[in-house]
Parts: structure tokens; sequence; C-alpha cells
């Protein structure tokens, strides 16, 4: 692989780059010259590392989480007035309860998947990577701002795996049954604020299986708290997508608005379109009245006569700004990313992109990566596109789920088309609002060209079948409307019901002999292979080894519903009324072992591995894919020691017109170049350099070449990038292999390593072996026919990052990575958890002192008040006692060594008895605090308050109450 093949084209990375230098961050100097084709990160443009926030309301909430892994069963009401009051709202039992003792939960940072961090057992379910998932919980406490009152406050969670129960205050605020769309919770009418503190639950229910793959288990995408004015932008709420006709361009404009006032409100709605400098090109604006506790639609028409267009080649992008005004002042505003360009896909010549017809080269790609399973960091994220589009790749099928959010958004940076796919199929109502958010939530995306309602449903070739995908489709249609819909199939396509018929695109899955058939039955439906290939390779061998569960990466073996990669891509190019095709995968992924079972816990089906490490069908797909740079590769490596004279198949990709083989300065031939299928020679090894030479018109145009590697002498380190912005989030791949006396890649490696860092932290590792068991979180992987990798995520500020690798008899390798001053993104405030006494039972007013034991009976739910600390009871004319009453059960340290119970105000005199015995008395009728010792002590505890309120004055818990260790 040479510098020039893996350079990223496109005048919209350009631009974007250009826009933000401080986030250009610089890919390594240079790459190392060792002749042997190792396949190094790609150097030249870098993306930024981070994307913009859209919506200046929302703030990052993913520090000061405390997890547990494994269920808790909330205990039994044990009488009456428990089992009345556990069903009253804000009375959540057990671990879902604000009072509930985490203190010896694990702290986590988010995004979380703590499915990557067990160990593989062969009792789990194979699909899933036979890894254990079962149930977790997470707790987060939260202070809210006196000024944040009144305003709208929700929590958004971007992806929980699996099923979800969400608790706020001990209420319950959500369920949700997929692990791939994003839960929008109200938080307004639950919140409090001030030093009263908001406890954030959610148990996990990673039991619930919706694929066959590897889908972790957790907070495994970003979780962000959301202060809106109260009239305001709802989420996902601007729908801005640009249309063309023969007048011009324009971009119609629908912004939902919602008000949580008490009275109907009257605001501003400005829309701004901006070009890619940031420059104004059109602005409007409308009035509405947005009514109480509801919504409305604001609608304008932005026209841009002759934009930029945005293409695969050159993704261009504008913004929509939107603003809500009232009296002259922006209250609430959101930045959408647009892109112009038109779509159509055609019976008998495939996809036009701009009026230009498009291949599609496409992927399917599932969400996980080597180390940190589905929580991928956004720049890993960005860094496996950039892999993909160094090998000419142009589309993604996202398999078979939405995509986290920030995907598409690189997707639209990076210029791929995109089939957004939908998880379940079932038109009732849980599962249509799932297909609703993904178009509301995706259709202003330019990459996004296609939605796809199922992957493979028995159900295809039925009535019931097409009558769930037509209530599919006309919701997707009445949300975008412009979009075609597709369904991924696979069989079925001729029975007399079934789905093609009622589908835009017809998606093929495999089934590539019936290319033909179809298309001169259906002449007017256009087509595309929706998913095809399902090869077999070994990143790295070369032999196929059934026992040992390694196939090789010749591309000779694939599934048998499959083929290999150049049998399937030739069946695509060969005939233009197929749109084009998506391989099963871009990267290989946990879980799904076929053809095998354990030991295996991954896939062999991906171009690349599990860390991103090519295949060699990686460079055949080059050799299919790009048009406009010379390329060409040769497999095997040139390492074999012991086999010297026997027969070698050499295996050269190439897009030229010729190529030629060379062993050591002597020629093997010249072959005329199949783009397609490939070339091949049959070589007796000898040690030396092996080389193939592209050719067009007789000039050379393109190289590559192996040279036998001797053993290894030492390791080496090869970052993506030799700079990372210090904003503790900027993540990236270091690539670890070891290298012989002169410096060669050595490719048979199998070596066991160890690492340290400072400056950053290490998230995960990984080497790409399917049948590999060691751990992929610590500080040691053992490399895999000569490669493994780290992923480090930098710490914050200006520095330095240093790293270094270790192996017993090799010389050490040390990497050294400038940290540049990039401001962190902003997260929400950690607030330490304290054990708050909220809730107590208020007595009527009595005349006289009571005795501490007065109590309500039990079932008396009535003639005592439920208050809460901090609620002031109301001034009176007379003096006259009251009874505070309230159970608490201290958290773990406290009930062991004793602590402490404060009052931060009360007003009136007031005496505090625990357990039948007076702890602390407050003298003075004035507000004022009070403090008392709490005896040591498990179970829970009776708290009892008496307060003398004097006349005209409020009096009770006027503040927080809280139980400390000493």
């Amino acid at each position: 692989m040479h510098r020039r093949d893996l350079l990223l084209a496109g005048a919209g990375v350009g631009a974007l780059l250009a826009s933000d230098p401080l986030l250009a961050l610089a890919p390594p100097a240079g790459r190392p010259s060792h002749g042997d084709g190792f396949p190094m990160p790609a150097p030249g443009r870098t993306l930024p590392s981070r994307l913009p926030n859209p919506d200046p309301g929302r703030t990052r909430l993913e520090l000061g989480w405390r997890f547990h892994e494994g269920d808790i069963v909330a205990p039994e009401p044990d009488d009456h007035n428990s089992t009345y009051l556990s069903v009253k709202a804000g009375n959540a039992r057990g671990a879902a309860a604000p009072l509930y003792d985490d203190s010896d939960w694990r702290d986590v940072r988010l995004p979380h998947d703590w499915a990557a961090e067990q160990p593989f057992l062969e009792t789990a379910n194979v699909s899933q990577g036979y890894r254990p998932r079962g149930v977790g919980w997470y707790r987060r406490t939260l202070k809210l701002d006196p000024a944040d009152r009144g305003k709208t406050i929700e929590l958004h969670f971007d992806g929980i795996a699996t099923n979800a129960t969400i608790w706020i205050n001990g209420s319950t605020v959500a369920h949700n049954w997929s692990g791939y769309n994003s839960v929008y919770v109200d938080l307004t009418p639950f919140a409090r604020f001030g030093d009263e503190t908001n406890v954030i639950v959610v148990r996990a229910d990673a039991t619930a299986r919706e694929g066959w793959w590897y889908e972790g288990a957790g907070l495994y995408r970003h979780v962000w708290l959301v202060r809106r004015a109260s009239v305001s932008i709802v989420d996902d709420g601007v729908h801005c997508d640009p249309r063309g006709d023969a007048g011009g361009w324009h971009v119609p404009v629908t912004a939902t608005l919602a008000n949580i006032e008490r009275a109907p409100a009257a605001v501003t709605v400005e829309a701004t379109l901006l070009d890619p400098e940031g420059r104004d090109v059109a602005t409007g604006r409308t009035e509405v009245a947005v009514p109480v506790l509801d919504k409305v639609d604001a609608v304008l028409r932005l026209d841009a006569p002759s934009p930029r267009l945005w293409s695969v080649e050159t993704p261009t992008l504008y913004t929509v700004r939107t603003r809500v005004l009232r009296e002259g002042k922006v209250i609430d505003e959101r930045s959408v990313a647009i892109g112009f360009r038109t779509i159509r896909f055609d019976a008998d010549k495939g996809l036009f992109v701009n009026d230009r017809p498009v291949k599609l080269k496409g992927v399917c790609l599932h969400q996980d990566h080597a180390g940190v399973g589905v929580a991928v960091p956004d720049a890993l994220i960005a860094w496996r596109l950039e892999r993909l589009k160094a090998m000419g790749c142009n589309a993604i099928r996202m398999s078979h789920n939405a995509p986290t959010a920030e995907l598409l958004d690189w997707c639209d940076r990076m210029g791929f088309l995109v089939m957004d796919e939908n998880r379940i199929f079932n038109p009732a109502p849980d599962y249509m609002a799932q297909l609703e958010w993904l178009v509301r939530r995706d259709r202003n995306h330019p990459s996004v060209i296609l939605w796809s309602v199922f992957n493979e449903e028995p159900m295809q070739g039925t009535e019931a079948g097409v009558e769930m995908v037509r209530r599919m489709s006309a919701a997707v249609a009445r949300l975008d409307g412009i979009r075609p819909v597709t369904a991924a199939m696979n069989g079925s396509f001729y029975d007399p019901s079934n789905v093609s018929t009622v589908v835009d695109v017809m998606g093929f899955n495999y089934y590539q002999a019936d290319y033909d058939k179809f298309h001169r039955l259906n002449p007017t439906k256009p087509m595309t292979s929706s998913e095809d290939t399902s090869a077999f390779e070994t990143r790295g061998a070369f032999a196929t080894d059934s026992a040992g569960h390694v196939i090789t990466s010749y591309d000779t073996e694939a599934a048998s519903w499959g083929g290999t990669h150049r049998d399937t891509w030739k069946s695509i190019v060969e005939r233009p009324f197929v749109a084009g095709g998506f391989v099963w995968t871009g990267f290989d992924y946990h879980g799904e072992p076929t053809p095998h079972a354990w030991p295996t816990i991954s896939s062999f089906f991906g171009i690349a591995d599990l860390c991103g490490f090519p295949k060699t069908a990686f460079d055949i797909h080059r050799a299919h894919w790009i048009d406009d740079t010379a390329v060409v590769a040769i497999a095997p490596h040139w390492t074999w020691p012991g086999r010297e004279r026997e027969p070698i198949k050499v295996f050269v990709s190439c897009n030229a017109e010729t190529v030629a083989l060379r062993l050591n300065d002597r020629n093997l031939g010249v072959q005329k170049v199949d783009r397609v299928m490939g070339n091949e020679w049959s070589v007796p090894y000898a040690p030396g350099r092996i080389e193939a030479v592209a050719m067009r018109g007789g000039k050379t145009v393109a190289t590559a070449a192996h040279e036998t590697a001797g053993p290894p002498v030492a390791l080496r380190l090869t970052p993506a990038r030799t700079v990372m912005a210090g904003d503790d989030e900027d993540c990236q791949p270091i690539t670890i292999d070891a290298v012989d006396a002169q410096g060669r890649h050595v490719p048979t490696a199998n070596l066991m390593t160890q690492f340290t860092v400072d400056g950053a932290s290490i998230i995960g590792v990984g080497n790409g072996d399917p049948n590999s068991h060691e751990p992929e979180q610590g500080n040691s992987r053992s490399l895999f026919n000569g490669l493994a990798q780290i992923l480090i995520r930098a710490g914050a500020g200006r520095g330095r990052i240093a790293l270094r690798a270790t192996a017993p008899g090799l010389r050490a390798a040390t990497l050294t990575i400038a940290r540049a001053d990039v401001a962190p993104r902003a997260q929400v405030a950690v607030t330490p958890p304290v054990m708050a006494v909220r809730d107590w039972r208020r007595s009527p007013a009595l005349p006289a002192r009571p005795d501490p034991a007065l109590a309500p009976a039990d079932g008396d739910n009535n003639s005592w008040a439920f208050v809460r600390s901090g609620t002031p009871t109301p001034a009176e004319p007379a003096a006259n006692w009251r009874v505070y009453r309230s159970r608490a059960t201290p958290w773990k340290r406290v009930a062991a060594q004793g602590g402490t119970i404060a009052f931060d105000t009360i007003g009136g005199r007031a005496e505090l008895w625990i357990d039948g015995a007076r702890i602390a008395e407050k003298t003075i009728a004035a507000p004022g605090p009070l403090r008392g010792t709490l005896p040591a002590g498990a179970g829970a505890r009776t708290i009892v308050l008496l307060v003398e309120a004097p006349a005209a004055q409020a009096s009770g818990i006027l503040g927080a109450v809280s139980i400390t260790t000493r």
C-alpha cells in the first residue's frame, strides 16, 4: 500500500479542516519504508477528532455514574403501609429508590459496555460472542441550578443495551424495548433545584436480544442533559432536507415547537441558510403562537438557486441555523448540517446522484470494535470510516439497526451513501415509534439515501408481511416523502404475495443468480444488492486449518449462501441495473463466528479484522473500487522459513492495464490485469524481495513489494496521528508490531507484549484473532500474525503522551504523541452522592408537647400529611407543636461507624429523636440548623423531630436533611 493510495480525496474534507484548525490534528510525518507492504495507518489529511454540538442546550452527562453488574431485586413490602406507598409516585424501592446505598458500586465513565469486560465462556450465547450479558444498574446524582426553574429539562440516552427502565427521583419515567433507539426523558415535572439533588437510575436488561451478533450491554452511547427555554424546538424538531426542481433549489424548513408555560406564547422563528464558509445565503422568519403544553409547526422556505452540490467525491455541507426569538432575544437555537444533492434509482441503469451514475461500492457494518465493544468513541468511528474510504468504499448499510448519530455525521462529512435500517419488523405502536424516531432523527442527512424497513424476515413472502411493510412504508413517507424505501429480502421474490411489490427499491440479500430473472420479470423495479459476499478470511493466514478454525485469506472460501469477494462483485459490476452492493462485512465483529463455533468468538466475514487491520479482501476491493489512482498489492507476505523451493501462490490485486512480478530482480512474467478476479502466479519460494509492478501504456504507475523478514529483535509503535486533542476525549488506535534487525515488519510474530502510557489512558486492546480469549481491556496483548492494537484516550490539557511497549527478549518501543491544548467538551458537573432524608409524615397541629412515640396508625394515610424536606409548614395564628417522622436506612459506612444527621434549617424550637432516644435540641425559635450524632447500627432507623412553632411564623423542616459519615 502506498501513501498516495490512502489520501482522502475531496474538497469537503479540506474545507472542514480549514474551518477548525485546532482540531485538524496531524497524521504521522511519514510511513516506515520497510518495503514489505505492511498496511500502516493512513497518512495525509485527518478529520477533526470530534464533531460539533448542533444543540447548545445539551451538555454531556457522562461522568459521575456508578455501576452495579447483576440484578438487584427490590424487597417485597412488609406491611400495608409500605405496600400503599410502594405504588405511589416517587416511592420506587430497591436500587431504584433515591436513598438506595450505592456507595460500594463501581465508578464508570460513559459510554460504557460492560459486556466488553466479560471473559469468554462456552456456556454463553454463541451469536453474542460467548460473552455473558445479564442485567446492570446505573445511578447518577444531579444538581440543577435554581436558574433552570421554568426551563424544559430533559435527559437524552442515545442508546441503552438492551431493554431499559429509567427512574428519576423514585418515579418511573421510561421503559424502552430496543438497544438502538434513543430515549428522550422529560425531566421537567420531576426536577428538583438548588441543594436538593436529583437521582437518575437506569436498569439495563441485556438478557434481551434483538440480534444474532454481539450487541453489548449498558449505556453504550452518549448521554446528555438538555436545558432549554420554556418555549423551544422539540427533539429532532427541525426538518430541512433540501429540494430541487426545474426552478432551482430551496430548503423547506419545518420547526416543531412546544410550550410548557401556563399561557400561549407568541414567538418568532428564524431560519438561516449558511454556506460552507459560514456566510448567510438566505434567511426567513415567521410568527407562531405556541399553545400551552402542546406543539405547533413553524414553516419557512429558504431559496438557494445554485448551491454547491454534495457528492461522494465532494461532500459539501451547508448549515441551517434555526432560532426561536422572543421579544427580540434568541431563546433557542439548533444547527443542522445539510447537503444539496439529488438521488434517483433507475430500473435499468441503477443509482444516480446529481444525475450522474454512481455504483454503490458498499459494506455492511456492525458497530463494535476490538477492545471497546459497542462503546466506540467518536474519533474511532471516524478512523474506521477513513479506512473504508481509503479502500474506495462509498456506501454503508447500517446493519441491522439505527446507528449512533455520530456515525451519520461523519458519513455526511466524508462522503458516504447510507442505507439506514430499522431493527424490528413490526408496525405495532411500540415498534412503529422506533421506526418513526429513526426517520425523524436522520431525515436531514445528505448521506442517507435509502430507508430499509427490515432484514431477512420469514414473513417477507406472506400477505401479512406485505401489509406490515405497507404500513411501515407509509409511516416513512409521511415523515420524509423523498427517499425510497427498501427491504433486505433473502427469498420469496416471486411468491404471489411478497414485499418486493410494495417497496420502492428491491433489496437482494445474496441470490446473485436471480438478478437477471427478477429484472426480466419486474422491468420497472429498481434493485440493489442490500447484502452480499459472506466470504471468510483470517487476517494474515494463507492456508486453511479447519481443526484450528483458521481460514485462508486467498479469497477462496465463502458461506454456502454467498460467494467470494471477486465473484460477487463480478455479478454486480457487470449489470448496470443492479445499483451496487453492500459486502458482508466491512469489519469483523464479535459474535456470529460462522462457519465455526467455540472457541471462535468473532466473525471471519470482514474485509478488515476486528482492529481494522486489512485482509487480502481490502486490496481486492481497492482494485475493484478505486478508479482515479493506480492500485497494486501482493498476497501473501514473503516470510516462509523452511519452505524454500516450495511453490507459493502469489495473488496480485491491481487496477492498471498490465502487471509484472519480480523476485529478487528476476522477472516472473507480465500478465494483463484482471481487475475483478485478480492475477496469480505460482512462485517457488526463495527468501528476498518480491515486487509487483503495475503499468499503463508500458509505464510504471504503482509498485508493491514484500521482503523476507528475519527473527524479531524489537517492537514498534505506530500511531494514526502524531498529535491528539488534549480534551480528555480524543481517541486513536496505536499499531504495535515486531521488526527484524533491518527494521522490517515480521508478519509471523505471535508474541505477548505489555505496555504502559502516561498522559492518556488505555481503553482497549486487540489483535484481530477470532480465536483469541485474551482480555480486551488491560495493558497486554499478544501479536497475531504480526499485529496488535492499543486504543488510547488522551488526557486533558497541553502536554505529551508517552507510550512504551515491551516483550521478553526484544528491544522495547517508545512513542511520544503531542497533546494539543483543546478545551474539553462541557460535562455536567459531578455531584457526590449524599444520603438525603426527604420524605416525612407530619402530624396535625397539637396544643402541647407530644410524646415522641406518637405516630399514625398502620394504614392511616390520611390524618398525617406527607411532606418533603424544604417544605415550610405555613404560619398559624397560635403557637403549636407538630411531630415529623421518617424512616431511613443509613448507608453501609454510617451503619458500621456511626455518622451525623444534619438539618440545614428548622423553623421553631425542636427536639431530634433517633430510635426513641433524644440526640439533639434546638432551643431558639428563629430558623437555624440542627445537627446530631447518629449512633452506629444496622437496619432502618426511626427519625422523629418535635417542632414547637411560634405563632405567625412558618415552621418545620425548611431545608435539606442529610446523613453523612463523621
